[in-house]
């Protein structure tokens, strides 16, 4: 779905719930696609996703044919209708997570991740005037991709052998320790 298929969805669902108030509004062909151009240039900071569920979450909650600006407010305010929780509650969420992280149990895999951007050192060792607005950078990258229909999730990592199959020998164990110095800086 792209823009113009949300707005053209959104104008539907408009004139199913509102059709008095609708055709009033719109009498005629030449208004409607005057309308539809002027909500398609006002709405365009938006996910065609987010603009389809903001109508549909602005006609159960309005009487009345709704405005440009009500829809704005819907997009805006509109990360619960993808199960996101408000910037600052998922970094209170992330502030107070146990470890493992990844084992949490997340309102939301954007909630964790964000975490891991900002990086977990700083969200548990610096004030929230600093660490906050970090956290918000990286978490609403995240909202901006879930709410343009993305999907992420938590990937946990490979799981260690019980046992290895063979033993390494002195002289590539010495290799091996002299690379991860080199690499960490050591």
């Amino acid at each position: 779905m792209d823009h113009v298929d949300a707005i053209n969805q959104a104008f539907a669902e408009f004139e199913f719930a509102y059709h008095n108030q609708f055709h009033k509004a719109f009498s005629d062909a030449e208004s409607l696609v005057i309308a539809k151009k002027y909500w398609l240039s006002s709405l365009d900071n938006y996910a065609p996703r987010q603009i389809v569920l903001a109508a549909k979450k602005v006609i159960k909650t309005q009487d009345y044919l709704p405005s440009i600006a009500a829809l704005v407010r819907a997009c805006e305010e509109g990360l619960d209708l993808f199960g996101l929780p408000s910037p600052r509650q998922a970094y209170l969420e992330a502030c107070r997570a146990a470890a493992p992280k990844r084992l949490q149990n997340w309102s939301h895999p954007a909630v964790y991740l964000a975490g891991v951007g900002a990086g977990w050192y700083l969200l548990a060792n610096e004030a929230e005037a600093s660490a906050l607005p970090v956290y918000e950078y990286h978490y609403g990258i995240l909202c901006k991709q879930v709410l343009g229909g993305g999907e992420l999730g938590i990937i946990a990592p490979a799981a260690l052998p019980e046992k290895t199959s063979r033993k390494l020998s002195k002289k590539e164990t010495q290799a091996r320790i002299a690379k991860m110095r080199s690499e960490l800086g050591l």
